[in-house]
């Protein structure tokens, strides 16, 4: 399982564990994935992610999944929730 948030694209980065002496040495810092059920408002059901805690609280100041989705770009998406945007558009266009 890649280590890739599903909804911002963030991902591990690289840099050095310093110590007392000023040595240097590699590792690596990880996002803080997290395993949720988030609720589509338009298609009544959940959507099983792996998001970082900083993008539920985005999703959640923008007032649900839908709306966010609706305002993220496609390029920092994942194939999955990328096939949910589209089925929330979908449904959108569907009810107006």
């Amino acid at each position: 399982m890649s280590r890739v948030c599903e909804l911002t694209g963030k991902g591990p980065m690289t840099g050095n564990n310093v110590s007392h002496a000023n040595n240097k040495t590699k590792r690596r810092f990880l996002p803080n994935l997290n395993d949720v059920t988030l609720q589509s408002e338009t298609l009544g059901r959940g959507i099983k992610m792996r998001i970082t805690a900083a993008a539920l609280r985005s999703v959640d100041h923008r007032g649900g999944l839908d709306k966010f989705l609706a305002k993220a770009k496609d390029t920092e998406l994942s194939a999955n929730a990328l096939k949910v945007k589209k089925e929330i558009a979908k449904a959108q266009a569907a009810q107006a």
